[in-house]
């Protein structure tokens, strides 16, 4: 009985349950909050690039994979995007537009058509789009925010026993 009542009433005095979270905030409107065990991936003011979980938020410094950095050495946060596989998307549209470009080079052979002859002006715009849809794609699959100007990184220490 004695070991239930420990853990009611005492066991939950001694355990701490908020920690310190940092947000990203694009005009004073938080886009994101970043947590202990959130992937997180920045780069430095020294142009270094760290990815990694968040293993440890306190005094001021961000732990990832164990590593501290303090929130103001970082320069610019990325946010890889995951629920569409932008790179794989985008990579099978620039094989579709070089397709179009090898089909009607296929056809012009096949045919005896002159080189001249091989595509019109349809094959170039689809080929084009095709090509340049994808290659857009794949630089799409990672939004970019330089903390300077419109993007900030801020700390919140939520702890109610530090001041």
């Amino acid at each position: 009985m004695k070991r239930l009542l420990f853990l009611l009433f005492l066991l939950p005095a001694l355990v701490h349950g908020q920690t310190d979270v940092v947000q990203l905030k694009k005009n004073g409107g938080v886009l994101k909050t970043y947590a202990p065990g959130d992937y997180f991936n920045i780069e430095t003011i020294y142009q270094q690039t760290i990815d990694g979980n968040i293993t440890m938020i306190r005094n001021d410094s961000i732990f990832i994979n164990g590593m501290p950095f303090h929130y103001k050495e970082i320069s610019l946060v990325r946010d890889p995007r995951v629920k569409h596989n932008y790179a794989t998307n985008g990579t099978i549209l620039m094989i579709a537009g070089g397709g179009v470009l090898l089909l009607g080079a296929v056809n012009g052979l096949y045919r005896g058509d002159p080189a001249k002859d091989w595509y019109t002006t349809t094959s170039y715009v689809t080929a084009g789009a095709l090509l340049l849809g994808g290659f857009l794609l794949t630089k799409a699959q990672v939004k970019k925010y330089p903390l300077g100007k419109k993007y900030t990184l801020d700390y919140l220490q939520i702890d109610p026993n530090k001041k």
